[in-house]
């Protein structure tokens, strides 16, 4: 290969990998699994073996991980939270073996999995918790104690007041809190996690460790970084040190005297893949005595005492049998495939998503394929590719109707899936009564969505318009709710009638318009039947809306299922009328930009204020705005606001203005 070329290919593979690193530990959102990734990156070692005088200190192969995000504040690792070098077949293991052997005699090592999750470090201090980090690059993480204090697995205070330890950990989200976490996500129609890593990563790096909280993570705890007070001399006596002072450990780890005990307990725990309620992606093999890892040292990357071995995705052939089409609480039409059964990492699988369409026209899926199945991180079933069409096959379309209400089912140009438009389809409800009921909406109090699960599960609810035909004795009924509560509710529903027509614009949940949106709407149109005989011309002609939004609104007033239950909130009594209120003209004429997080106010909060007063709130700076309000983690929309000369406020400049 010409020395131009080779520079080029070695190039192109530093950007791949760099670019999924960044995918993966910075922003939770990895784009190839594993073992694509691990591919890429042995193909670039390999070429950097073959010419290391191309080898270049920003290399991906020379580095762990990413650097820390600049949300958190950063630690510096005292002891490196190094990476370990992978091996993917058994030779690999006895070569890492003879390495070994080469410096130290007889060793022993242990064997345990290797959790597929979030590496931190845990800090203490007398026995009590001080800090807790991500490994970032290893060398600087990111400062996330208060989140890790909300793990209920991480122990506050030791079982005995060691004067200063850390520990390393990986954090990870069981199955089960992940399976949860997905149908809440759903349910709110928020985007879902790809998988149990991500979601774990994702949940460690909020801002609010209340959602953290939220999200039920684990622990387990696999090394010593650092000990004062105690002298440990192997890894099997610090993992029974960690266990007595209160720390989750591996729940099984084994102590093997040669590479081919070590081989076989590594297939053993390969075995157990799916099968143990959470994820693990390899097995590590370590060196037990700290003195000969002393003797063996590091790498600039991986400690040359410890191995992982990365088990292949296991793949298996089975038949396509059937595809059926699911509508989700989002109204999306989900196509899920049907096969004959097949025993993937642990589990039976006889269905799996096929995602979109667009997958579906992509893989050339046909009803009767013969197709290669596989488990994404070890839990989601997916197929891989199709190894023969059936004789006779077709081409598999998603049909344009709702397997629900029979309602049509649409494709937005900007989205990949299709979507039951109905507002009154009984697969969508309790999400549209989730939005419907919540702050921004018609703002209903003590109507949460294990309330409204209740009601929906008594047959008391197919409609946002039977909230209002609700009684107190009905809402009684419900498990954990006495009369005085049940008269809240009530109350707090009848009270919503008087709402500002935006917030039931808003709540009528239309593609595509947000709480920004529904005021234009309101204060444009001031009453919904100007709104409902608008042509989307007329609609587009709003400062503020564009095309696909007009037709959005057009088209969703122009459902069958729409008409019907605007008629119905009518006979029942809501406002179908903008109250458009102005204090004052203090901020007539004034643009405001919000950018970052506030410290006190919300968004919408901030922009109503700001409404009230005769303002306007945009989404975006330009030479007419006129103020931005920032907060937290303001971003771009600052930096240009600043380059513009544009005058910037805090929170409480903004409060001192307005009151």
């Amino acid at each position: 290969m010409e020395n131009q070329e080779l520079q080029k290919q070695i190039e192109r593979l530093r950007e791949q990998i760099n670019y999924h690193n960044e995918k993966y530990y910075t922003q939770d959102a990895p784009e190839i699994d594993d073992f694509e990734y691990d591919k890429l990156y042995r193909q670039l070692q390999t070429l950097e073996a073959q010419h290391p005088e191309l080898i270049t200190p920003d290399s991906p192969t020379q580095k762990v991980g990413a650097p820390a995000m600049n949300k958190f504040e950063p630690v510096v690792h005292e002891v490196p939270l190094e990476s370990l070098h992978d091996s993917f077949s058994e030779e690999e293991l006895r070569d890492f073996d003879r390495k070994v052997r080469e410096v130290v005699s007889n060793p022993e090592y242990i064997v345990e999995p290797k959790f597929d999750g979030l590496s931190v470090a845990l800090e203490y201090r007398d026995g009590k918790y001080v800090r807790g980090s991500t490994r970032g690059d290893g060398l600087v993480g990111e400062d996330v104690t208060e989140n890790i204090r909300t793990i209920r697995t991480v122990p506050l205070t030791l079982r005995e007041p060691v004067p200063f330890l850390e520990v390393r950990g990986e954090v990870y989200m069981s199955h089960e809190s992940f399976f949860q976490l997905c149908a809440r996500q759903e349910l709110s129609g928020e985007s879902l996690f790809k998988n149990p890593r991500n979601a774990a990563a994702g949940s460690l790096r909020q801002k609010d460790p209340r959602i953290t909280a939220q999200r039920v993570l684990d622990i387990f705890v696999f090394n010593v970084q650092q000990v004062n007070g105690e002298s440990l001399q192997f890894h099997d006596e610090a993992l029974n040190y960690l266990k007595r002072l209160g720390f989750t450990v591996s729940p099984f780890y084994k102590k093997c005297i040669s590479i081919e005990e070590a081989i076989q307990e590594v297939r053993r725990i390969g075995d157990l893949r799916g099968t143990l309620g959470y994820s693990i992606d390899g097995a590590v093999i370590k060196v037990n005595s700290f003195a000969q890892r002393e003797l063996l040292g590091s790498t600039a990357k991986f400690p040359k005492w410890a191995e992982a071995f990365k088990y292949p995705p296991e793949e298996k052939e089975t038949k396509l049998l059937d595809i059926q089409v699911n509508v989700g609480r989002t109204g999306v039409l989900t196509p899920i495939g049907v096969f004959e059964p097949v025993l993937l990492a642990g589990t039976t699988v006889s269905r799996a998503t096929l995602h979109n369409q667009d997958f579906i026209a992509e893989k050339d899926l046909r009803i009767g394929d013969t197709v290669i199945l596989r488990k994404a991180g070890e839990i989601i079933p997916e197929v891989v590719s199709v190894v023969s069409h059936k004789e006779g096959s077709k081409p598999f379309q998603i049909p344009p109707v709702c397997p629900s209400c029979g309602g049509p089912a649409v494709r937005e140009s900007n989205e990949a899936a299709i979507r039951c438009v109905n507002p009154e389809c009984p697969a969508q409800l309790v999400r549209h009564l989730i939005h419907f009921a919540s702050r921004d909406a018609m703002d209903i109090d003590g109507l949460g969505p294990a309330v409204i699960e209740q009601l929906v599960g008594g047959g008391l609810l197919k409609s946002p318009a039977d909230l209002y035909t609700l009684t107190v004795q009905q809402v009684a009924s419900l498990e954990r709710k006495a009369e005085k509560s049940a008269q809240n509710l009530i109350n707090a529903i009848e009270k919503t009638k008087e709402n500002d027509l935006y917030r039931l614009v808003f709540a009528l949940g239309i593609p595509h318009i947000g709480l920004k949106a529904a005021k234009l709407l309101a204060e444009y149109f001031h009453t919904l039947d100007a709104i409902l005989a608008a042509t989307a011309e007329e609609i587009a002609a709003i400062d503020g809306f564009g095309g696909i939004m007009a037709e959005s609104v057009r088209e969703f007033f122009d459902q069958p299922g729409t008409f019907h239950l605007v008629n119905r909130l009518k006979d029942l009594g809501l406002n179908m009328t903008a109250q458009t209120e102005i204090r004052d003209q203090r901020l007539q004429g004034k643009i405001f930009v919000l950018t970052g997080t506030l410290p006190n106010l919300t968004r919408a909060q901030a922009s109503e204020i700001i409404e009230k007063m005769g303002g306007k709130v945009s989404s975006s700076v330009s030479k007419k705005t006129t103020y931005v309000l920032a907060g937290e983690d303001a971003g771009s929309k600052l930096t240009k606001a600043q380059n513009l000369g544009i005058t910037i406020l805090s929170e409480d400049d903004f409060l001192k203005m307005t009151q």
